[in-house]
């Protein structure tokens, strides 16, 4: 059974740890020196950083549970605009992972409508993410949602830069 909701400050240990494994099965491959991953993974997913964008009013999360095991998370940054977008007022859908063995269960789907619904709710006009160019299995499922290209970002891990592009949506 799937449980798709709202993360609180308690949920931090969960969603570091998803944070960290989850980036690893959908970016490790392209990462090259694996010790700036592992500061990534200490600036980005400690639990104290988690709680402390948890307890952030300007975030939202959702944690997702398979029977009864925690799988994926999201986070949607509220009133983030991009300043190569047009000026609407818009939102940043900033992560959204899933654990690879739960994929195939379509739970993404149905976290990113959920997602879409709540930027709507609270009276989005836009929502954009950035994702990194070689995700070829991410690019797709934004796509599939009517996310277009509209840029790129220099996204740095370490010394290393990663290009990601930048793709919205209108609501």
């Amino acid at each position: 059974m799937v449980e798709i909701r709202k993360a609180k400050a308690s949920d931090a240990t969960h969603i570091a740890l998803l944070g960290r494994i989850t980036y690893t099965e959908s970016h490790g491959d392209y990462i090259e020196e694996k010790e700036d991953l592992l500061k990534f993974y200490d600036t980005n997913y400690s639990v104290s950083k988690i709680r402390e964008e948890l307890n952030d009013a300007e975030n939202i999360f959702w944690i997702v549970f398979f029977d009864e095991l925690p799988i994926g998370f999201a986070k949607l940054s509220l009133n983030e605009n991009f300043s190569k977008l047009d000026k609407s007022k818009s939102c940043k859908l900033q992560r959204l992972y899933i654990l690879n063995d739960f994929i195939g269960h379509k739970i993404g789907s149905q976290l990113q409508e959920i997602i879409l619904k709540t930027a709507i709710d609270l009276k989005f006009e836009s929502i954009w993410l950035t994702a990194y160019y070689k995700n070829t299995k991410g690019l797709k499922f934004y796509q599939k949602y009517g996310f277009q290209q509209v840029g790129s970002i220099d996204f740095f891990v370490g010394k290393t830069n990663y290009e990601n592009l930048i793709f919205s949506k209108k609501l």
